[in-house]
């Protein structure tokens, strides 16, 4: 979530005030003395809030908030006032502020307004996002979560895939989602239209093989851990997609297929026809970033299902998720934010006693070791993907005694 404050108040010592006051919460500030000074900043795209003294000369805090109202109806504006003047404050939420304040207010009132307007900024740009991605028809965007590199990495590939005619091969550690990127990849294509088989391939018969492929006719067929497909169904399959019925093969797998074709365990003219077009989904471990916005999602997508309202997911929390090695990956994920919103998880591993800044240290602490593991110990690498300045990233490891030797290949 995005902590940006337009603060405007034209009286310097309340301004710089408010300011630490704000910076002390860990939010960026971007302080104006007037209107004319922070009208610039204020547009739709603004990703933060505005708080605004209401008497200042020339335009007052009014014209701001029917300035900021024009420009984004949604952009919460916060106006404080040194009067108790009660018309005023009635005037001031009827004109569409998110909330009216008296100066000098308590730090924690400050705060606690200001948390909540930055929390509904939040949620009201996300929705717009999601919104954005239903009207253009991206379901790798929809519905492939996770804001990293290799996320974006693996939605681009997806759609990339989509785009072609030949058989996809999806593969990835256990609990990855190997299925749900199949849907995706099927939702993608241009048999989007048509239907979207899904098949068990342990145990499945020639003849069982022969009517999946006719219930996907004009869709995909995706076989779920491909390389349990017994034998004879396998020389069957090779055969039915030699006759190129109009069915897309999607097979998943989380084995190494190279390594079971070898050893004469699946056939090798099945495993070159699906290899030509594959779609690797990363581990959690390969970007623990991932890992608070999918957990929000998973969240979210929990407390709907059970008709009841999504809990806070607190720093904390964020980081004993972060802290952990996830061997089931999206699938234990999902399943903690279940147990989370259903009121049963597990006792938090994190400190109960640590600080926010502590909090956010282990955080911290996860992104630079996920960096550094991605890069293979180079830190001039690392720094880069994380977009900090390479003395910056240097600095940070020595504070938290990790070395990127430890990391090298």
């Amino acid at each position: 979530m995005n902590r940006t404050v337009l603060l405007v108040d034209d009286d310097a010592p309340v301004r710089e005030a408010l300011t630490q006051t704000l910076e002390l919460a860990d939010m960026n500030v971007i302080a104006a003395g007037s209107f004319v000074a922070a009208k610039d900043r204020i547009n739709a795209g603004f990703d933060g809030i505005v708080l605004s003294d209401m008497r200042m000369p020339g335009r007052d805090g009014f014209h701001l908030l029917a300035y900021a109202q024009a420009q984004d109806p949604d952009l919460p504006v916060i106006l404080l006032t040194g009067e108790g003047d009660i018309p005023m404050a009635v005037r001031a939420m009827e004109a569409g502020a998110f909330d009216f304040m008296e100066k000098p207010c308590a730090p924690a009132q400050l705060l606690a307004v200001t948390e909540r307007a930055l929390k509904t900024r939040g949620l009201i740009l996300e929705n717009r996002r999601l919104l954005q991605i239903v009207e253009t028809g991206d379901p790798a965007g929809r519905m492939i979560f996770g804001s990293s590199d290799l996320a974006e990495s693996l939605r681009a590939k997806v759609r990339r895939v989509a785009g072609a005619a030949a058989e996809v091969l999806v593969t990835g550690p256990y609990g990855s989602g190997i299925s749900k990127v199949a849907e995706v990849i099927h939702l993608s294509s241009a048999r989007s239209k048509g239907p979207f088989v899904k098949r068990a391939a342990d145990g499945l018969t020639p003849i069982a093989v022969a009517e999946a492929v006719q219930s996907a006719t004009g869709g995909s067929l995706f076989l779920d851990e491909v390389t349990s497909l017994p034998a004879q169904s396998q020389l069957s399959l090779i055969e039915i997609l030699e006759s190129a019925p109009d069915v897309r093969l999607i097979a998943g797998t989380n084995r190494d297929l190279q390594t079971l074709v070898s050893e004469g365990r699946f056939h090798a003219d099945l495993y070159y026809r699906i290899e030509v077009m594959t779609v690797r989904i990363p581990s959690l471990a390969e970007r623990p970033e991932d890992i608070p916005t999918m957990f929000r999602r998973y969240v979210d997508q929990a407390a709907e299902q059970s008709g009841i309202t999504a809990p806070e997911v607190t720093p904390q929390i964020v980081a004993d998720l972060m802290a952990r090695d996830w061997p089931g990956n999206a699938r234990a994920l999902m399943s903690a934010a279940m147990r989370f919103v259903m009121g049963v998880a597990d006792d938090p591993v994190a400190d109960t006693e640590l600080g926010l800044a502590e909090q956010m240290a282990q955080v911290e602490q996860s992104l630079l070791r996920a960096a550094l593991r991605r890069a293979g110990g180079q830190a001039s690498a690392a720094a880069l993907a994380l977009h900090v300045p390479r003395k910056t990233f240097y600095d940070k490891l020595a504070r938290y005694g990790i070395r990127p030797e430890d990391f090298r290949r």
